[in-house]
């Protein structure tokens, strides 16, 4: 039955696999193969994250500030920071607009103004003369009692008649005044308000709208300094608005006592204020001062991030709202205090906001805050790349800004070293970690499995031989018994010759010619030192990480399937030395010293096989260059081109190799017209094999030379 799959958009809702110590030991051995070092490379790990063998991705620290970022542009392209003082401008011309219709309105209430009386001139009047006038009218009809009360048909002067006139006159008149005030406003937002401070609206609604403009101002200033208040502007009555000063005064009390070295008694604060600072109080004065700092940075950066023109209007039109000089005054002694304390330079921020979405004051302060955590994310992002802890970031925040998936990429960062350690590939090491000896196994088992990988893809690694022995070890498959052969019984393919020559029966019969044994074979026991070139070109022609995973691809090689035999390494540049095997995946190369020494690294090469008088003796030597120092005197000696000592001093260990049968196969990772001459004379002292081959095949070729000369036939079947 055909299987078939269906495949859907990614969607947060999908099983993730857990992570796998052999996954993430994977991911960080080319780093540590390259540059020697295993913080670096879990911190590598950590930056960009790993792929499963699967092909699922895994997000790292890189993704979350990319991701942080792209969110900040986001905001960026989408709002208009000016808005806000527009949107301030547009509610201060609607209250204005709002009084003018009042004002209109009770001006047709009015009616027509008088017409002027005979004998007037030109009809011009003093206005002031007019309202005396009308004043000693008034008086006369008040005097006049019920006299002055007569029935309009008498014409008697003042009578019921002439009132709607007179209030006429009246309501005329304060309308005018208040149009000219209206008419006086300055052209900028803060002398608008401050002007209509001390105006009396005829319109409620008018009225109204200012006082929400003016209490909102309030709040915002006082936002600057304290998050979460309890209680707004607009519900604080006169003693609430002077208890709010006490805070503020007995909090500047306490920064005084900070700055002199003093320790306040917050506990006493808070029992007293505590109330004021909402559902999540701080529990601490540094905590108090810490989310004042943030709060002040918002408020600033919104200051700095608006157009010139705007910000010191904003800025006066805020500070103006608090009407008590007494408030204002211990405002400004608190922002003075916590710039001292905690200055918050590091904080401030100019965001070029180029979208074209408005805001008003009070989304632009949460923006600010956002736009503050994102700063604040992404240092303790930046910080964690290049060697911080990973529990320095706010894991809350992350959520908070960028979706549960980015906590849950963290929490995964965070297990990295737990799943490591718990399954015993690395330890603690004072502050650092370090491989343990399972750990540098496992990485020379999957550096053998990757090169065999490669091996079996282009057909290498079959190792045909021709003959096969009747003694060593047993192979996999039979063959007839002859006299003297081990009897290595192949119980199953004897049986089946007989039922072959028979057919199935019981008792089974055997003849000699159905017994078969399986095969044996024997290998030679081998000594071999890789000399490894530790100088700076290689890791500039990036051979080095490969060659140091041939290396651990053949000790972990050796130690599996010949146990018998030996491995050294030696590494040399402008000197020679000997590596162990659990410090070659820390092995760098030498960047402050020039020189390939050949020469030292075949003195040392000969000291170790000394060791080993039976069996094969060879030398695996991967470079990229040719000798460029000799030792002399125990000095090494450096010249470039290679001076002729230098390589006479070479040569001559060369011939001292053959002497004691010791192979010499070199792999080279350049073709120089120095270099191709130089080994050619190698090979032609020492009958080594040369390989010119490039970093993604050198483990593929040593590998096969090595494995194909393990085998000798001791006879034949």
């Amino acid at each position: 039955m055909a299987l078939r799959y269906r495949y859907s958009r990614w969607d947060g809702s999908q099983d993730v696999a857990g992570l796998d110590a052999d996954e993430v030991l994977s991911g960080l051995t080319d780093d540590l193969m390259n540059f020697g070092d295993l913080q670096h490379a879990l911190r590598n790990l950590m930056q960009r994250g790993m792929r499963s063998p699967a092909g699922m991705r895994r997000q790292g620290l890189r993704d979350l500030l990319q991701r942080l970022r792209q969110q900040r542009r986001q905001a960026l392209d989408r709002f208009d920071l000016g808005s806000v003082f527009d949107d301030i401008q547009r509610q201060i011309d609607e209250i204005v607009d709002l009084e003018r219709d009042t004002l209109d309105e009770r001006l047709e209430e009015a009616g027509p103004p008088p017409a002027p009386a005979p004998g007037d001139g030109d009809g011009e009047s003093d206005p002031d003369e007019a309202g005396d006038d009308a004043s000693a009218q008034r008086s006369e009809e008040s005097e006049g009692g019920e006299q002055g009360s007569t029935s309009p048909q008498g014409g008697a002067p003042g009578g019921a008649a002439d009132a709607p006139s007179e209030f006429g006159d009246m309501l005329r008149a304060i309308v005018e005044r208040k149009q000219a005030q209206l008419d006086d406003l300055p052209d900028d937002a803060p002398g608008r308000m401050r002007a209509l401070q001390d105006y009396e609206f005829m319109n409620p609604e008018a009225a109204q709208k200012y006082q929400e403009l003016v209490d909102s101002l309030r709040q915002q200033m006082l936002n600057a300094f304290f998050k979460d208040m309890s209680q707004s502007i607009q519900d604080m009555s006169p003693e609430d608005m002077q208890r709010m000063q006490e805070m503020i005064r007995d909090l500047n009390a306490m920064m005084q006592q900070r700055l002199a070295g003093e320790e306040p008694d917050f506990d006493a604060f808070m029992e007293k204020y505590g109330d004021l600072f909402g559902d999540d109080p701080p529990q601490s004065l540094d905590e108090l001062l810490q989310q004042m700092q943030q709060q002040a940075a918002a408020m600033q950066n919104l200051m700095d991030s608006l157009p010139g023109g705007m910000r010191q209007q904003l800025q006066d039109l805020v500070a103006d709202r608090l009407g008590d000089p007494g408030m204002q005054q211990q405002l400004a002694e608190l922002a003075s205090n916590l710039e001292a304390l905690m200055p918050m330079r590091d904080l401030r921020n100019q965001y070029p906001f180029r979208g074209g979405e408005e805001l008003d004051l009070q989304a632009a302060m949460r923006l600010m805050g956002e736009m503050q955590d994102m700063d604040q994310i992404e240092r303790q992002l930046e910080r964690t790349q290049y060697g911080g802890d990973l529990d320095e970031i706010d894991a809350d925040k992350l959520e908070e800004l960028l979706g549960e998936e980015a906590r849950e990429t963290l929490e995964q960062l965070r297990q990295l070293l737990q799943i490591l350690e718990n399954a015993g590939y690395i330890r603690r090491k004072g502050n650092s970690w370090e491989l343990t000896p399972r750990g540098n196994r496992k990485i020379g088992e999957g550096a053998l499995a990757e090169i065999y990988a490669n091996l079996k893809r282009q057909d290498f690694g079959k190792h045909n031989v021709a003959e096969f022995g009747r003694y060593g070890e047993r192979a996999d498959d039979s063959k007839r018994y002859e006299f003297g052969d081990p009897f290595h019984l192949d119980l199953r393919q004897t049986l089946m010759n007989s039922m072959y020559r028979e057919g199935p029966r019981v008792p089974v019969s055997l003849a000699p010619d159905d017994f078969e044994v399986y095969r044996s074979e024997t290998l030679t026991q081998t000594a071999t030192v890789l000399m490894l070139d530790l100088s700076w070109s290689m890791a500039l022609r990036g051979s080095f990480q490969a060659a140091k995973k041939v290396a651990l691809a053949l000790n972990n090689l050796i130690r599996m399937k010949y146990a018998r035999d030996s491995l050294y390494l030696v590494g040399f540049s402008a000197y020679a030395r000997e590596l162990k095997t659990e410090d070659l995946p820390y092995a760098r190369w030498d960047e402050t010293v020039l020189g390939t020494n050949m020469h030292h690294a075949l003195l040392i090469a000969q000291r170790l096989l000394a060791k080993h008088k039976v069996g094969t003796r060879q030398i695996i030597m991967i470079s990229d260059g040719e000798p460029t120092a000799h030792l002399q005197d125990g000095v090494s000696h450096f010249s470039y081109p290679p001076s002729q000592m230098t390589i006479r001093e070479t040569l001559k260990e060369v011939q001292n190799c053959t002497k004691k049968d010791i192979v010499i196969n070199i792999f080279m990772l350049d073709r120089n017209y120095y270099l191709k001459e130089f080994v050619s004379r190698v090979a032609r002292i020492n009958r080594g094999r040369v390989f010119y081959t490039t970093p993604d095949e050198l483990g593929e070729y040593i590998l096969v030379d090595f494995v194909s000369n393990k085998r000798k036939s001791l006879s034949s079947a």
